[in-house]
């Protein structure tokens, strides 16, 4: 029995439990997709950015780059905003706390941001039209009729859970496989039964509670970047492993050169959980407006609302080189990264998983 033949190879139809995270925001790319995937493991894509035709177009091209499994993935809930809207006075208590950083960088502050229409239900028409092998999705769980049409078509569903109680919520609702999301995980934390502030469980603990609880196959991810932590994964009980942040620090993602740069540099010893960026909490390398900001969290505008509020501002910070504006995307991991380029990522994770196990037996 190899390493590598588990539940997860055998659901997903991949060689290795290997997957790469899919990115959100326009920070995934069809190459990096495909070469993951046609090296074995799952490659992933985040489309919750992506209007329905641009998936359809993405779907296009990756299904042209490789005739293996990927993973498209897309955000159940996709805003933050009440029913009642934005009100001009919670616009207004941001625009006092972010007009210091906008008069910095000697830009006007931004027009109130227009009100945002949920996606979710056209972009999942696309997944459901052009059938991609696995179908994920984090900050909740689609309806139980699409679960079954997915279930149908042979697309495989995977949500991700932040906690034992979104574990067993979506072990209940008849996902295919489960994503045990630590909080040393780069990226928003796709939690929806409680606060993010307060679903802060680590990787291997989660993983060892769902592994006792739940009946679904387990994916590990958040904190594994090496052949190690995907033995230490395996170990514990994961049918998988889901990698972020070793491959966004790779040339084939879509992350600023600046970006991957500072994934490598000491920058990386520090990150943060901040709502600043995004609305939404998400870990990133340590910056000064993430610092400054924590406990005004008050302030900052809805999700995805704040994304769009602070865009003119990273634009500008970008431009004057001004990175401690920008929480750039990275999980608590990022001291240990090694490689530029995803196939060479893939192969040392496939060898050092084998020498470890290999040396287990000697």
């Amino acid at each position: 029995m190899m390493w590598y033949n588990t539940k997860a190879t055998e659901i997903l139809g991949i060689k290795y439990p290997i997957l790469q995270g899919p990115f959100g925001g326009n920070l995934s790319t069809v190459e990096l997709t495909a070469t993951v995937s046609n090296a074995g493991g799952l490659g992933g894509y985040g489309a919750y950015t992506n209007s329905p035709q641009e998936i359809f177009e993405i779907d296009k091209k990756i299904k042209a780059a490789t005739d293996k499994p990927y993973n498209i993935n897309l955000w159940v809930s996709d805003h933050d905003i009440p029913n009642s809207g934005l009100t001009d006075a919670q616009f207004d208590k941001a625009l006092a706390l972010f007009k210091p950083y906008y008069d910095e960088v000697g830009i006007p502050l931004p027009e109130k941001p227009t009100p945002f229409q949920s996606r979710f239900e056209n972009q999942l028409e696309v997944i459901l039209a052009v059938r991609p092998k696995v179908f994920s999705f984090m900050f909740g769980v689609p309806s139980a009729a699409i679960l079954e049409q997915c279930r149908k078509l042979g697309i495989v569903t995977v949500g991700a859970a932040t906690t034992l109680d979104e574990a067993i919520f979506l072990d209940n609702s008849g996902v295919d496989m489960i994503i045990a999301s630590g909080f040393e995980a780069g990226g928003h934390r796709p939690s929806f039964l409680e606060s993010s502030e307060s679903s802060l469980t680590g990787t291997f603990v989660l993983l060892q509670l769902m592994w006792e609880k739940i009946k679904t196959p387990i994916i590990a991810a958040g904190g594994i970047a090496d052949g190690r932590g995907v033995a230490a994964a395996l170990t514990l009980g994961a049918s998988a492993a889901q990698i972020g942040t070793a491959f966004l620090a790779c040339a084939e993602s879509n992350a600023l050169p600046i970006h991957r740069e500072m994934l490598f540099s000491d920058a990386a010893k520090y990150t943060t959980l901040s709502r600043a960026f995004t609305g939404r909490l998400g870990r990133g390398l340590t910056s000064r407006l993430a610092k400054e900001i924590r406990g005004s969290e008050n302030d900052i505008l809805p999700f995805p609302l704040q994304t769009t509020f602070i865009a003119p501002l990273r634009k500008a910070a970008i431009e004057q080189q001004k990175w401690d504006m920008i929480l750039f995307w990275g999980g608590q991991i990022s001291p240990i990264l090694k490689h530029t380029k995803a196939k060479e990522l893939m192969n040392s994770l496939i060898e050092e998983t084998t020498v470890y196990f290999e040396n287990l037996k000697s």
